[in-house]
């Protein structure tokens, strides 16, 4: 098991973990039914806390960030920082938890993506899954949601007695939403990405060999072009740049260097 604690990748601090280091993590908290929010950050994902100094003060105070793109762990290794032998992807991840909750007679909540997705999600874990308690579920709203709906959303799930949350609104919205129901829900939320829509049949998953060659951006490019050119087309040679400057020590990229948000934004 690999914990070397948090590393500065362009400001955000990333663990330093493999698979079995942020299970590990994730169902002791569950177990103990505190709050501990998570989440597995790609390429996209470092960006987007690099270029907005609210969204970086919100995931500098996740309690577990892990490196879900091999870029991510690579800027981990050129830098000098950690050199750890894969990348700790969130479908993945979340398959583990699951299992281990199984295994544990832990109770999950199904957060986010839409109502079809959320139904094909449910058969997909009770056939992987069957001993798996699902405590309840809930799909996004896809806009913003009031004080009142918020608050209800945090009593529903604690209600629920749900002993975990994995939260599918995707990057940043499901960042923002753990961040601001930490204290509220009171159970580990791990934002998952696109995994609900990966387990529940909805996209396909790149094969292993663009994985492990960091090429799977390239297979989801292909897949959804007019909707992820920006982010692979401009945001992955930003981060190329970037990554270099700090090798190089030519900008700092102090986690530091952050700013509490204004408001909340309240996604949901």
């Amino acid at each position: 098991m690999i914990s070397q604690g948090k590393k500065n990748v362009l400001g955000i601090l990333v663990d330093a973990v493999d698979y079995e280091a942020a299970e590990e993590a994730i169902i002791g908290a569950a177990r103990e039914k505190r709050p501990f929010i998570v989440s597995a950050l790609a390429v996209h994902g470092i960006m987007t806390g690099y270029l907005d100094r609210e969204h970086k003060y919100r995931l500098n105070r996740f309690d577990l960030i892990t490196p879900d793109g091999q870029p991510v762990r690579w800027a981990m290794s050129l830098t000098g920082q950690a050199d750890l032998p894969d990348r700790v992807y969130g479908p993945f991840l979340t398959l583990r938890v699951c299992e281990r909750a199984e295994r544990e007679n832990l109770s999950v909540f199904l957060y986010g993506t839409s109502p079809a997705t959320l139904d094909r999600l449910r058969a997909a874990f009770a056939t992987r899954f069957p001993k798996l308690r699902i405590a309840g579920s809930q799909p996004s709203r896809f806009r913003q949601a009031t004080a009142e709906e918020q608050a209800a959303d945090a009593e529903t799930i604690r209600a629920s007695d749900a002993d975990l949350v994995l939260v599918g609104l995707g990057c940043p919205r499901q960042e923002v939403w753990a961040y601001e129901m930490r204290d509220a829900v009171g159970r580990p939320l791990l934002a998952v990405g696109a995994a609900f829509d990966f387990l529940a049949g909805s996209l396909a998953m790149a094969p292993a060999w663009m994985q492990q060659r960091g090429l799977e951006w390239l297979f989801r490019l292909t897949r959804e072009p007019g909707r992820l050119w920006r982010r692979y087309l401009i945001l992955n040679p930003r981060y190329c740049w970037a990554v270099l400057q700090q090798l190089l020590k030519l900008r700092r990229n102090d986690p530091a260097d952050a700013v509490p948000p204004e408001q909340p934004l309240r996604y949901g």
